[in-house]
């Protein structure tokens, strides 16, 4: 079982003015055991739940004072001070709340003093002149309505203060709306708080009805702020400008009004439908009616009013018991004829979900009317009628709308018409009603690709039941489970099918005796299931098995051995093939199913000889790959995450590693892959219960289940099968397995020295991966460097690291010396992949204290500074700085011999694999908290530096505009014979001057650049000097060399703007890259993506420019620079 981490709640404190704090100080006793001193030490205390402790403290002292106190100027302070607590607390705290819920249970003879206190309390806030501040006296309004008595006491008392309050808020909102047209931040604000004065006027009016019969007489001081409101409201329902939110609570709040103010109430609907249909007589309504909602009455009224008054009229109106009569009824039909005239008018998709929405309220308004209705009314909406009919059309037009909210709302039309037909012919007989009849034939008729006919069936079986639709067609069944093949249709199937299946469950255990009515059950929705798990095409069984088969087991898991029958009498003739599962894979199916959601024990597969070991064994290695995947599921996944893994489980398990480490397919791998997670999950948190066990094993062990086990010898289990699974593992990673075969196995290693790793001791660990590493197994892992894939590498390396430390002790200097010239010959390997293997074999040797020794043995002239500064830092940043100084060193030797012969770097020594080793190491660095900076800055310049002249180099390759690329330039004249016929073959199409024939360069052309490292010449290994050898290289090789080495210029180049932090000025010390170095870099990136000729140089300089304006944009200063930039 998971525990979920409970969210922390953050509770903001409240806190009192100090004018109230010396109030309170004023009345603390001696003892501090009254209520100021319970009240003080509550506004003193720093945290919000500390404070609701001592809230909740308040009524329980005032209950044991005495009746008399009440009062005490004392009591009355802290009543005054509650009181300005309450409204000074947002509506959002949970403070507020329990001060509300607490102040409930006040004690009667404090309430009359409360109420004053709350009362003098409420009439400042009243008082606000701010219109920013009318939202939170709104929200202190709209809580003082909320389940609180003494809110609600005082605002019946200031009822006509409120009415004043909302009508000046209203007017003063609505204004200061117009004058800020074209401010949408500002005016949405505003919207939201005039929404909330909508709200808050509302529920006013409800809740404090006696004030209202009281004091609204014509002329009155309530019913001419009521009239105002009403103005105000329909002033908004008007407006097409505020928020569509706005108009709905409008439209609630103008029929709530017209309710109240309105006079004789049995004329009510009249005027409510006259409004509606536009046909109200100016001469026969109030004054009060003209003055104030007149406009909807004379003015063009628009659609989307319209329809919001249908809202007001639907929410607002009473409609249970046909309360209103005859005029009631004919309002009813008036609306939703208006409804359904919008519906060809209102196609915006907000409007429309309005619309539907509404519809759906009539439908259960029209249930609500038909139960004391007249006939008249019930012949108006029989299932035959025309409105009827309109309402089906409106379903069938709207059953497949994009938007999900519609569809919802047309199923459930769909759904009240079907009860609002029942309810018209009640005491008919539902088999021979003729519009039940022809409805289910039409649904029957149209295709089961209409979405929309699965929701109207499943609604129709609950209506008619599910024996009448069989009875039309005993097919349908199979029909729907054909179609399961389509993964759009396949939860619309589902749903209906799980609908049919449980009403027929339900209708048979009814009618029938147990023995009798399975049988029928099964043969009708069981035997065409396992019919398509046998033969159906991949696709359909997988929906099948994923939307299907559970809502079938969890209806009745017992038909599980149903299954399991049916399958295992023919699983040795039906076995299946590569694109068939058969009757095994199926068995496979069902199994797996109901193992997962706790349908089935695997012990008592194993007990009951439901299926035996040769069978899943079968399944394990079957044809079709998933029927491999469901054996596998059936042993790895469970309903119980602890629940203990049987010896058969593992031996199980550890035949399918030994068959299946090669899948081709990568979706295959990674299902494999997550499987045995769960399975060592499993056995991870199942061995923590069994350590619990053994540690507790003299006590009663409550667990049945574990009593019967051996603690100690199960955890041997455990830890000898994930031992076997290891050395199977290894073993698959010999030299010359195939890729996928090394994924799969690096992968799950990966797991088992995740899920079995020790963090800090917080648990016992059956198993550590690291006790099985030895010297051999630490030399395959670094084999696999060498793969051409570098997803191995990648996990290979993952792996070492994990591993780090029970390596350390497996390799000597002689190892690591062997390795690390290895990677050096890499990063200047002609093939491409094997420079990345060179990166990883580095990050790997990086760990290793040895490296550093080996590099000054390499290069003691560059690494010289070394030796003193690497006691200050770490391992990794010593060994890191190092290699990327010796890389560096390297690379501008061969940068030099580029700069004569192209044609030799290309053949000898391309440039980018030393290149992308440097950024490889620089990944691995944590580049934001570094102890040797100094060196690093320096180090930082050289890259910048000597990546420029790199790209210098390889430029007029890649700018060219010939496909194949172009050599431009060589020193030897033998090698520039050998390159003009190179050239001649190209054919070039352009016309400067160098690409018709080969430039020889001066020997004298070396810049500045050889002195970067403490301003020495560079050394350059042996096999680079003296005459260079002509090379046999095409014009492809040389096109490589330029356009890998410019990628990786640029992907440096991004990775030290996005990675390394930034200072503000040369002069600063606290960063690495200086704002200079920066505008140099987007100068380049500039220039670089101006001038390419070849795609990938293109797209991988344009992914080094993305991570520069990233850097950009953090920093303000910078923002212009960005935007100028990306302008050019």
């Amino acid at each position: 079982m998971v525990f979920k981490k409970k969210k922390e709640i953050q509770v903001d404190a409240l806190v009192l003015d100090h004018k109230e704090v010396e109030r309170l100080q004023s009345f603390v006793d001696a003892e501090k055991q009254n209520l100021a001193s319970l009240l003080l030490h509550c506004v003193q205390l720093p945290d919000g739940i500390q404070q609701i402790q001592c809230i909740k403290q308040i009524v329980p002292l005032l209950k044991k004072m005495d009746v008399n106190s009440s009062c005490n100027p004392m009591v009355k302070s802290c009543l005054d001070i509650l009181g300005i607590i309450y409204f000074s607390l947002s509506t959002k705290n949970p403070l507020k709340k329990v001060l509300a819920s607490s102040l409930n249970g006040l004690p009667e003879p404090f309430m009359t003093e409360a109420v004053q206190s709350f009362i003098c309390c409420l009439k400042k806030e009243l008082e606000t002149t701010d219109i920013y501040s009318y939202r939170k006296v709104l929200d202190s309004l709209a809580s003082c309505m909320e389940n609180f008595s003494l809110g609600k006491a005082g605002v019946s008392s200031l009822f006509k203060e409120v009415l004043q309050f909302l009508q000046k808020s209203l007017i003063e909102i609505q204004e200061e709306n117009r004058k800020l047209s074209g401010n949408r931040i500002a005016q949405t604000q505003l919207m939201h708080d005039l929404l909330m004065a909508i709200k808050v006027s509302m529920m006013v009016v409800q809740k404090v009805q006696e004030n209202i019969q009281e004091n609204l007489k014509p002329g009155s001081f309530v019913c001419q702020s009521m009239c105002s409101l009403l103005k105000c409201f329909t002033n908004c329902l008007m407006d097409e400008e505020v928020l569509q939110t706005v108009q709905t609570t409008s439209g609630l709040a103008v029929v709530l009004f017209i309710k109240i103010l309105f006079e004789p109430v049995e004329k009510l609907p009249s005027l409510v439908s006259d409004l509606l249909l536009r046909s109200v007589k100016c001469a026969d309504v109030p004054e009060w009616f003209m003055d104030s909602c007149g406009i909807l009455c004379t003015a063009e009224v628009s659609d989307s009013t319209l329809l919001f008054l249908c809202h007001g009229a639907l929410a607002m109106l009473e409609w249970k018991n046909n309360s209103m009569g005859q005029n009631g009824e004919k309002l009813l039909l008036d609306i939703v004829l208006v409804l359904l005239s919008l519906n060809s008018r209102l196609k915006e998709s907000s409007m429309a979900m309005s619309l539907s929405r509404i519809l759906a309220i009539w439908t259960s308004s029209a249930l609500d009317v038909l139960d004391s209705s007249s006939q008249s009314l019930k012949c108006t909406l029989t299932g035959s009628s025309d409105t009827t009919g309109k309402l089906l059309e409106y379903v069938y037009a709207h059953w497949e709308h994009p938007l999900d909210a519609v569809r919802h709302q047309a199923k459930l039309i769909f759904r009240n018409l079907l009860q609002i037909h029942q309810a018209t012919v009640k005491g008919s007989v539902v088999k021979s009603d003729p519009f039940l009849s022809m409805l289910t034939e039409n649904l029957l008729n149209l295709e089961w690709h209409v979405k929309g006919k699965y929701a109207s069936l499943g609604c129709l079986v609950e209506c008619v039941g599910i024996e009448n639709i069989l009875t039309v067609d005993r097919t349908i069944p199979v029909q729907i489970l054909d179609v399961m093949g389509d993964q759009s249709l396949a939860p619309y199937a589902s749903d209906l099918l799980e609908t049919m299946f449980s009403h027929h469950k339900n209708h048979l255990t009814a009618v029938f005796q147990e023995s009798t009515w399975i049988d029928q059950w099964h043969e009708t929705w069981v035997s065409p299931l396992l019919l398509i798990l046998c033969e159906g095409n991949p696709d359909q069984t997988t929906y099948v098995i994923d939307y299907y088969l559970p809502k079938l087991l969890k209806c009745n898991p017992g038909s599980l051995n149903y299954m399991i029958k049916i399958l295992q009498a023919s699983s040795d003739a039906n076995v299946g093939s590569w694109n068939t599962r058969g009757a095994l894979g199926a068995l496979m199916a069902c199994l797996r199913t109901a193992r997962a959601y706790g349908h089935l024990q695997f012990a008592d597969v194993m007990r009951d000889g439901l299926v035996s070991v040769g069978c899943i064994k079968k399944g394990l290695v079957h044809q079709h790959v998933q029927v491999r995947i469901d054996a596998l599921g059936l042993l790895c996944e469970t309903h119980r995450s602890t629940e203990i893994v049987s010896m058969e489980e593992m031996q199980l398990v550890h035949f399918f590693i030994i068959y299946n480490l090669n899948s081709q397919s990568p979706a295959v791998r990674h299902q494999i892959c997550s499987l045995l997670k769960k399975l060592f999950c499993r056995i991870q948190e199942s061995s923590q219960l069994l350590y619990k066990l053994e540690q507790n094993k003299t006590k009663q062990e409550s667990v049945k289940e574990l009593a019967k086990l051996d603690p100690y010898c199960t955890l041997q289990q455990y830890k000898d099968f994930i031992s076997s699974v290891c050395d199977r593992l290894f073993e698959a990673l010999f030299p010359g397995s195939s890729h996928s075969t090394r994924f799969s196995a690096l992968t799950i290693l990966g797991l088992i020295a995740e899920i079995f790793s020790v963090p800090n001791g917080q648990a016992q660990a059956v198993f550590q991966l690291a006790e099985e590493i030895d010297r051999t197994r630490v030399q395959t892992l670094i084999k696999c460097f060498a793969s051409t894939f570098e997803e191995v590498k990648i996990l290979a390396f993952e792996l070492l690291r994990k591993l780090h430390k029970a390596t350390l002790n497996l390799q000597d200097s002689g190892d690591i010396h062997h390795l690390f010239r290895a990677s050096m010959d890499l990063s200047t390997s002609a093939k491409p992949y094997d420079c990345v293997t060179a990166s990883y074999l580095l990050n790997f040797l990086i760990h290793r204290k040895e490296l550093l020794n080996i590099c000054l043995k390499d290069q003691p002239v560059v690494l010289n500074f070394l030796k003193k500064e690497c006691i200050s830092a770490g391992t990794v940043e010593t060994n890191t700085l190092a290699v990327v100084r010796l890389l560096l060193a390297k690379l501008e030797g061969e940068i030099f011999q580029a700069e004569k012969s192209l044609l030799q770097a290309a053949a000898s020594f391309p440039l980018y694999g030393r290149v992308h080793c440097i950024t490889g190491a620089l990944q691995q660095l944590p580049l934001t908290n570094l102890t040797l900076m100094t060196e690093w800055k320096h180090m930082v310049t050289d890259l910048i530096l000597i990546s420029y002249k790199l790209s210098t180099v390889v430029a007029p390759v890649v700018q060219s505009s010939s496909p194949e690329g172009l050599i431009p330039m060589d020193t030897d004249s033998e090698i520039a014979d050998h390159l003009q016929m190179i050239l001649h073959e190209i054919q070039p199409r352009d016309t400067n001057y160098y690409f018709t024939r080969a430039k020889i360069l001066k020997e004298g052309c070396r810049t500045d650049l050889e002195k970067l490292v403490d301003g020495k010449p560079v050394d350059v290994s042996e096999d680079m000097r003296g005459k260079e050898q002509t090379c046999d290289v095409t014009a492809q090789m040389v096109l490589v060399c330029c356009w890998r080495s410019m990628k990786e210029v640029s992907l440096l180049l991004g990775m030290l703007c996005k990675l390394l932090p930034l200072k503000a000025t040369s002069e600063s010390s606290d960063g690495l890259i200086t704002e200079e170095q920066i505008k140099d870099i987007g100068n380049y990136f500039k220039h670089h993506l101006l001038q390419s000729r070849h795609r990938g140089a293109f797209e991988l300089a344009y992914t080094g420019f993305v991570k520069l304006t990233e850097t950009l944009s953090r920093f303000l200063k910078f923002k212009q620079m960005s935007g100028i930039l990306l302008c050019l």
